[in-house]
């Protein structure tokens, strides 16, 4: 048993309903019928949203800066300004049809715990950085997590400015359109990185469990197919006859079931996106486009899953006389979390008699992407029925809020 002696809880909470209101304010932006948003990436509905982030951000008296990515830092001043600053925070962008919370969360979460700080009189020894990230969802522009990728080195940043969305528009143009184009060159150094977020899967809610402690987020690779085959007569084409793009969509996306059912949990590959054309009930479609998403936590395993599904993929098109050609979206190698920040996020919520769990990401998170240059880790809160990226994504106010007060007593120990 590790007898380090632990810091005692500090007697600060968070503001409750402050932060709940400040969730329901920033889902009105682009907010959808059924309590869903809809914040695409570099959208007006982004602009309107960092817009409002950012006010806040003015109120509580911190530095704001916008790099050249777009991502933006709230600074909050330390008592010794020379050293690294702790950093906490996420994203505000959302998927087309997306919840009030992923993402979301963390950020309004960093907020309140500033806020908190500053009702109390507190300055930190370190400094303390509230951030959020471009694209982080990747739904307008590939790959996600773009803007702390660039941020900590892991994306070049001349490369995404110039990456082309879903609707033919720069991500460098649209930066400067809504006014996100900023000045600062990405890089920022932290002491150490912790990110609150929903955990976006049944776990926590079917065990009653209020409290993850992320041990790491799996590997993820995406990859765009292109499928290329021979438009004919529906009726009068004989079964054997035909190059048909639309059968080989359909058998990759079932082989790719059975080969994430075949390597088992916590292997999952998914085809999300598909597309045919003509796309007509009575033709056969000459072309198709489709994602594959094949994430685990081992990275030899996820290299052995996409071997063979591009494999597969080959030997379809091959067998149907389709033309096939790839283009890799994203790719990501499993991230462990430091041991350090995994067992203070317990060692909190036990101190705080709430109940808690390691457990890995199945998800994608900018945590990942500070997690090689300084300590990092995430907080879990139950997502009721593991629901999220759909409009339906809730997590219990006492949940939200217990996430909360325990990023204050993390980030209070942090940051001294």
């Amino acid at each position: 048993m590790d007898a380090t002696p632990r810091p005692p809880l500090h007697p600060l909470r968070i503001d409750r309903d402050r932060l709940l209101r400040r969730i329901d304010e920033l889902a009105a932006i682009g907010a959808l019928p059924g309590g869903g948003v809809c914040r695409l990436a570099l959208t007006d509905a982004d602009r309107q949203g960092r817009d409002q982030v950012v006010a806040w951000m003015r109120e509580l008296d911190l530095e704001v800066t916008v790099d050249r990515i777009g991502n933006v830092v709230g600074r909050r001043r330390g008592r010794e300004e020379s050293l690294d600053p702790v950093v906490t925070g996420s994203h505000i962008d959302t998927v087309r049809t997306g919840g009030p919370l992923d993402g979301n969360l963390g950020v309004l979460a960093g907020l309140e715990v500033v806020a908190a700080l500053r009702d109390a009189g507190i300055t930190t020894r370190r400094p303390l950085a509230v951030a959020f990230f471009t694209n982080e969802e990747g739904a307008r522009f590939a790959p996600d997590m773009m803007g702390s990728g660039v941020q900590q080195g892991a994306l070049d940043l001349d490369h995404c400015l110039k990456t082309v969305g879903i609707d033919g528009e720069t991500v460098g143009d649209e930066l400067w359109r809504i006014g996100y184009a900023g000045d600062a060159t990405p890089g920022l150094r932290a002491h150490a990185y912790v990110e609150l977020h929903i955990e976006q899967g049944p776990v926590l809610d079917r065990e009653g469990i209020t409290i993850g402690a992320v041990t790491g987020v799996q590997g993820i690779s995406w990859t765009e197919v292109t499928l290329r085959g021979v438009s004919n007569h529906a009726g009068t084409t004989p079964m054997a006859l035909r190059h048909d793009a639309g059968l080989v969509a359909a058998e990759i996306a079932v082989f790719l079931r059975r080969l994430a059912l075949e390597i088992g949990p916590p292997m999952v590959a998914t085809v999300g996106a598909l597309t045919l054309r003509p796309n007509l009930v009575n033709v056969v479609a000459n072309h198709a486009v489709l994602t594959l998403d094949l994430r685990h936590t081992d990275e030899a395993t996820l290299q052995e899953a996409e071997r063979r599904a591009f494999a597969e993929v080959a030997a379809l098109a091959e067998r149907e006389g389709v033309q096939v050609t790839t283009r890799r979206l994203a790719r990501f190698e499993p991230v462990a979390f430091a041991e350090a920040i995994i067992g203070r996020v317990e060692g909190i919520a036990e101190a705080m008699g709430l109940s808690v769990r390691r457990m890995p990401s199945g998800a994608g998170h900018d945590a990942q992407m500070f997690a090689p240059h300084c300590p990092t880790g995430m907080i879990f809160v139950p997502s009721i029925d593991g629901i999220s990226h759909n409009i339906r994504e809730r997590t219990a106010p006492d949940d939200v809020v217990a996430g909360a007060d325990v990023l204050l007593q993390l980030l209070l120990e942090l940051a001294g």
